[in-house]
């Protein structure tokens, strides 16, 4: 049997002031329909950090799993990069 894959992304971390729970904005990249300029368009995901690890200004990689609350289907895989610490 063959294991699903889950759609990853990589963002920012916006916000982590809930327990267990990060903001992580992520932001790509579209051509315009009609004017074919390369503008960039972000959304915000609510990820869960089981160990409270994550800091504002971290770059993580975040996995699709099972809803764990209302707001919550993301999960933190790893911490790609630090932020700077202020």
């Amino acid at each position: 049997m063959t294991e699903k894959l889950n759609r990853t992304l990589s963002g920012k971390i916006t916000s982590n002031q809930s327990d267990k729970t990060v903001t992580v904005s992520v932001e790509r990249r579209i051509k315009h329909p009609l004017y074919g300029k390369i503008i960039s368009r972000t959304k915000k995901y609510r990820a869960h950090d089981e160990i409270n690890e994550s800091q504002i200004g971290d770059i993580v990689l975040i996995e699709e799993c099972r809803p764990i609350s209302k707001t919550k289907s993301w999960r933190v895989i790893k911490i790609l990069t630090r932020g700077a610490v202020v």
